[in-house]
Protein backbone atom coordinates (compact mmCIF):
# COMPACT_ATOMS: atom_id res chain seq x y z
CA UNK A 1 0.00 0.00 0.00
CA UNK A 2 2.60 2.47 -1.40
CA UNK A 3 2.28 6.32 0.07
CA UNK A 4 1.33 8.56 -2.90
CA UNK A 5 3.06 11.52 -3.77
CA UNK A 6 1.04 14.55 -3.73
CA UNK A 7 3.09 16.72 -6.53
CA UNK A 8 1.99 15.02 -9.64
CA UNK A 9 4.86 14.13 -11.97
CA UNK A 10 3.66 16.06 -15.57
CA UNK A 11 5.81 12.92 -16.97
CA UNK A 12 3.34 10.54 -15.50
CA UNK A 13 0.78 8.65 -17.45
CA UNK A 14 -2.32 10.35 -17.74
CA UNK A 15 -4.43 7.95 -15.38
CA UNK A 16 -1.87 8.49 -13.20
CA UNK A 17 -1.89 12.01 -12.82
CA UNK A 18 -6.09 12.14 -12.95
CA UNK A 19 -6.16 9.41 -10.02
CA UNK A 20 -3.44 11.97 -7.99
CA UNK A 21 -5.22 14.88 -8.65
CA UNK A 22 -8.84 13.33 -7.62
CA UNK A 23 -7.38 12.08 -4.86
CA UNK A 24 -6.03 15.05 -3.58
CA UNK A 25 -9.73 16.83 -3.74
CA UNK A 26 -11.52 13.53 -2.18
CA UNK A 27 -9.17 13.58 0.73
CA UNK A 28 -9.06 17.31 0.99
CA UNK A 29 -13.50 18.13 1.14
CA UNK A 30 -13.38 19.96 -2.26
CA UNK A 31 -16.08 17.19 -3.14
CA UNK A 32 -19.46 16.71 -1.03
CA UNK A 33 -20.31 13.68 0.15
CA UNK A 34 -22.66 12.43 -2.22
CA UNK A 35 -21.18 14.22 -5.40
CA UNK A 36 -21.72 12.45 -8.62
CA UNK A 37 -19.21 12.13 -11.34
CA UNK A 38 -19.21 11.05 -14.33
CA UNK A 39 -16.43 9.07 -16.64
CA UNK A 40 -17.42 11.83 -19.71
CA UNK A 41 -16.92 14.90 -17.55
CA UNK A 42 -13.79 14.16 -15.68
CA UNK A 43 -12.32 13.27 -18.98
CA UNK A 44 -13.57 16.82 -20.25
CA UNK A 45 -12.69 18.39 -17.62
CA UNK A 46 -8.91 17.30 -17.67
CA UNK A 47 -8.40 16.93 -20.99
CA UNK A 48 -8.37 12.99 -21.00
CA UNK A 49 -9.70 9.98 -22.65
CA UNK A 50 -12.51 7.52 -21.47
CA UNK A 51 -9.46 5.10 -20.77
CA UNK A 52 -7.49 7.34 -18.20
CA UNK A 53 -10.36 8.46 -16.59
CA UNK A 54 -12.20 5.23 -16.01
CA UNK A 55 -9.10 3.94 -14.50
CA UNK A 56 -8.44 6.64 -11.91
CA UNK A 57 -12.18 5.72 -10.69
CA UNK A 58 -11.39 2.43 -10.01
CA UNK A 59 -8.54 2.78 -8.29
CA UNK A 60 -9.88 5.07 -6.26
CA UNK A 61 -12.96 2.96 -5.69
CA UNK A 62 -11.01 0.35 -4.49
CA UNK A 63 -9.44 2.34 -1.88
CA UNK A 64 -13.30 3.37 -0.33
CA UNK A 65 -12.68 7.00 -2.08
CA UNK A 66 -15.54 6.69 -4.60
CA UNK A 67 -18.81 4.36 -4.21
CA UNK A 68 -20.18 2.66 -7.65
CA UNK A 69 -23.64 1.74 -7.44
CA UNK A 70 -25.32 -1.75 -9.26
CA UNK A 71 -26.46 0.58 -11.97
CA UNK A 72 -22.66 1.83 -12.41
CA UNK A 73 -23.27 5.90 -10.81
CA UNK A 74 -20.16 6.71 -9.29
CA UNK A 75 -20.06 9.23 -6.19
CA UNK A 76 -18.33 10.19 -3.38
CA UNK A 77 -19.54 8.05 0.09
CA UNK A 78 -22.12 9.18 2.27
CA UNK A 79 -21.14 7.86 5.06
CA UNK A 80 -23.28 6.36 7.78
CA UNK A 81 -22.93 7.17 11.38
CA UNK A 82 -21.51 3.60 11.90
CA UNK A 83 -19.20 3.72 9.03
CA UNK A 84 -17.73 7.36 10.68
CA UNK A 85 -17.63 5.60 14.13
CA UNK A 86 -15.23 2.58 12.03
CA UNK A 87 -13.34 5.02 10.64
CA UNK A 88 -12.42 7.55 13.83
CA UNK A 89 -11.91 4.02 15.58
CA UNK A 90 -8.59 3.16 13.35
CA UNK A 91 -7.86 6.98 13.50
CA UNK A 92 -7.81 6.38 17.21
CA UNK A 93 -5.70 3.21 16.69
CA UNK A 94 -2.95 4.01 14.37
CA UNK A 95 -2.51 7.84 15.08
CA UNK A 96 -1.32 7.69 18.74
CA UNK A 97 0.84 5.00 17.89
CA UNK A 98 2.87 6.96 14.85
CA UNK A 99 2.87 10.12 17.18
CA UNK A 100 4.68 8.00 19.77
CA UNK A 101 6.93 6.57 17.39
CA UNK A 102 7.71 9.79 16.01
CA UNK A 103 8.18 11.42 19.20
CA UNK A 104 12.09 10.25 19.70
CA UNK A 105 12.83 11.77 16.29
CA UNK A 106 11.52 15.22 16.76
CA UNK A 107 13.42 18.04 16.59
CA UNK A 108 12.86 21.90 16.84
CA UNK A 109 12.49 22.53 13.93
CA UNK A 110 9.64 19.78 13.18
CA UNK A 111 7.96 21.73 15.93
CA UNK A 112 8.47 25.19 14.51
CA UNK A 113 7.18 23.66 10.79
CA UNK A 114 3.97 22.47 12.90
CA UNK A 115 3.62 25.33 14.73
CA UNK A 116 3.82 27.35 11.38
CA UNK A 117 1.26 24.60 9.73
CA UNK A 118 -1.14 25.34 12.65
CA UNK A 119 -1.06 29.01 12.29
CA UNK A 120 -2.27 28.12 8.38
CA UNK A 121 -5.11 26.05 9.80
CA UNK A 122 -6.08 29.19 12.45
CA UNK A 123 -6.28 31.45 9.43
CA UNK A 124 -8.69 29.04 7.62
CA UNK A 125 -10.83 28.92 10.18
CA UNK A 126 -10.74 32.11 10.71
CA UNK A 127 -11.80 32.82 6.88
CA UNK A 128 -13.97 30.02 6.67
CA UNK A 129 -12.28 28.32 4.09
CA UNK A 130 -13.22 24.99 4.96
CA UNK A 131 -10.94 22.53 2.17
CA UNK A 132 -7.98 24.87 3.53
CA UNK A 133 -9.04 24.13 6.77
CA UNK A 134 -9.39 20.58 6.08
CA UNK A 135 -5.69 20.26 4.32
CA UNK A 136 -3.62 22.07 6.65
CA UNK A 137 -5.51 20.19 9.59
CA UNK A 138 -4.12 16.54 7.65
CA UNK A 139 -0.55 18.35 6.71
CA UNK A 140 -0.10 18.46 10.95
CA UNK A 141 -0.98 15.17 11.29
CA UNK A 142 1.48 14.05 7.82
CA UNK A 143 4.10 16.20 8.73
CA UNK A 144 4.26 14.90 12.80
CA UNK A 145 3.77 11.19 11.48
CA UNK A 146 6.63 11.26 8.90
CA UNK A 147 8.66 11.38 11.62
CA UNK A 148 7.49 7.77 12.80
CA UNK A 149 9.24 6.46 9.25
CA UNK A 150 6.35 4.03 8.96
CA UNK A 151 5.57 3.99 5.98
CA UNK A 152 3.02 1.28 6.00
CA UNK A 153 1.24 3.02 8.78
CA UNK A 154 0.92 5.97 7.12
CA UNK A 155 -0.57 5.04 4.12
CA UNK A 156 -3.59 3.03 5.67
CA UNK A 157 -3.99 6.65 7.68
CA UNK A 158 -3.75 8.10 4.60
CA UNK A 159 -6.47 5.77 3.11
CA UNK A 160 -8.82 6.39 6.50
CA UNK A 161 -8.40 10.28 5.34
CA UNK A 162 -9.26 9.79 1.67
CA UNK A 163 -12.42 7.75 2.75
CA UNK A 164 -13.46 10.66 4.95
CA UNK A 165 -12.29 14.08 3.27
CA UNK A 166 -15.97 15.01 2.07
CA UNK A 167 -17.16 14.03 5.56
CA UNK A 168 -14.58 16.16 6.83
CA UNK A 169 -15.76 19.26 5.03
CA UNK A 170 -19.21 18.03 5.94
CA UNK A 171 -18.68 18.58 8.99
CA UNK A 172 -16.50 21.98 9.29
CA UNK A 173 -20.04 23.29 6.99
CA UNK A 174 -22.17 22.14 10.34
CA UNK A 175 -19.41 23.24 13.44
CA UNK A 176 -18.59 26.76 11.82
CA UNK A 177 -15.55 26.97 14.18
CA UNK A 178 -13.30 29.89 13.98
CA UNK A 179 -10.35 28.74 15.71
CA UNK A 180 -7.61 25.91 15.33
CA UNK A 181 -8.14 22.86 16.95
CA UNK A 182 -7.17 23.36 20.61
CA UNK A 183 -5.54 19.39 20.80
CA UNK A 184 -3.03 20.71 18.35
CA UNK A 185 -1.77 22.79 20.65
CA UNK A 186 -1.69 20.38 23.38
CA UNK A 187 0.14 17.95 21.04
CA UNK A 188 2.47 21.01 20.22
CA UNK A 189 3.42 21.24 23.69
CA UNK A 190 3.72 17.94 24.49
CA UNK A 191 6.09 17.28 21.67
CA UNK A 192 8.32 20.25 23.21
CA UNK A 193 7.94 18.68 26.55
CA UNK A 194 8.85 15.10 25.38
CA UNK A 195 5.43 13.92 26.83
CA UNK A 196 4.36 10.65 25.35
CA UNK A 197 1.30 9.87 27.47
CA UNK A 198 0.48 13.67 27.10
CA UNK A 199 0.88 13.05 22.91
CA UNK A 200 -0.93 10.00 22.67
CA UNK A 201 -4.06 11.20 24.86
CA UNK A 202 -3.62 14.89 22.51
CA UNK A 203 -4.02 12.97 19.32
CA UNK A 204 -6.50 10.27 19.90
CA UNK A 205 -9.09 12.95 21.38
CA UNK A 206 -8.26 15.45 18.98
CA UNK A 207 -8.68 12.94 16.06
CA UNK A 208 -11.78 11.44 17.08
CA UNK A 209 -13.88 14.46 18.74
CA UNK A 210 -14.91 15.91 15.48
CA UNK A 211 -15.84 12.72 14.03
CA UNK A 212 -18.09 12.04 16.85
CA UNK A 213 -19.98 15.20 16.03
CA UNK A 214 -21.45 13.46 12.79
CA UNK A 215 -21.91 10.03 14.36
CA UNK A 216 -23.59 11.09 17.25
Amino acid sequence: MPIIPRITDPNAPAHERLYRVLRQQIMHGELAPGQPITLRGLAAQHGVSMTPAREAVRRLSAEGALTISSSGRVSTPELTPERIEELASIRALIEPDMASRALPRVHFALIDRLTAINALNQEAAMTQNAVAYVRTNLEFHRTLYLRAQSPAMLAICETVWLQLGPTMRSLYDKLRRRDAPQHHRIILAALRAGDEPGLRLAVRTDVTQGLRHLAG
